[in-house]
C-alpha cells in the first residue's frame, strides 16, 4: 500500500500553485541552457488542471505529470520534478503512473518530446522504454520527440 505521499493524484484548484511552483523549480536550470523559457514554465496551470490533465505526487506536492489523451495515444505534455526530490524515485514513479494512466485508457501508446539541450531526458526515456521516432525544430524548440509501445 502506498504512503499518500506516494500516490499519484489528480490535481485540484488547491494544487495550482504547487504545480506552478514545482514547473518552475524543474525547469528553470534550463532556461541558460537552452536559451529560452521551457514551455512548460509558460503553460495555463490553472486551465490544464482545470481540464483534469494534472496528476501529482507528494504533501507537499515535489512532482507531476500534464497528460493529454487523444484518439490513438496518450500524450505526455510535462513531468516535473522538484530539484529537492531528485534521486527519491519520484520521477520512476510519475512515468510508471502515465503507462497506467494510457492502460486505463485503453490507450497502447504513449508520446512526448523533450528538447534537444535537455540530455539528462534523453538518457533517461530510454530506460524506460521509450523510443526516438523524430526530431524537429518547432520555432525556438529542437525537440527530439519519443514514442513508448505499451505491450
Amino acid at each position: 500500500m502506498l504512503k499518500d505521499t506516494e500516490r499519484v493524484r489528480p490535481a485540484g484548484p488547491e494544487d495550482v500553485p504547487a504545480v506552478k511552483a514545482v514547473t518552475d523549480a524543474a525547469y528553470h536550470p534550463y532556461i541558460e541552457r537552452i536559451g529560452v523559457v521551457p514551455q512548460p514554465m509558460e503553460a495555463d496551470h490553472a486551465a490544464d488542471v482545470s481540464a483534469g490533465r494534472v496528476f501529482v505526487t507528494g504533501e507537499p506536492v515535489v512532482g507531476l505529470v500534464v497528460v493529454e489523451a487523444h484518439a490513438d495515444h496518450l500524450f505526455l505534455d510535462s513531468i516535473a520534478v522538484h530539484p529537492s526530490a531528485h534521486g527519491t524515485g519520484v520521477g520512476r514513479r510519475l512515468l510508471h503512473f502515465v503507462d497506467a494512466r494510457a492502460r486505463e485508457l485503453g490507450l497502447g501508446e504513449i508520446r512526448l518530446y523533450t528538447n534537444a539541450m535537455m540530455w539528462e531526458n534523453q538518457e533517461i526515456y530510454p530506460r524506460y522504454g521509450y523510443e526516438v521516432v523524430a526530431r524537429r525544430v518547432d520555432g525556438p524548440y529542437d525537440r527530439v520527440h519519443y514514442r513508448k509501445l505499451l505491450g
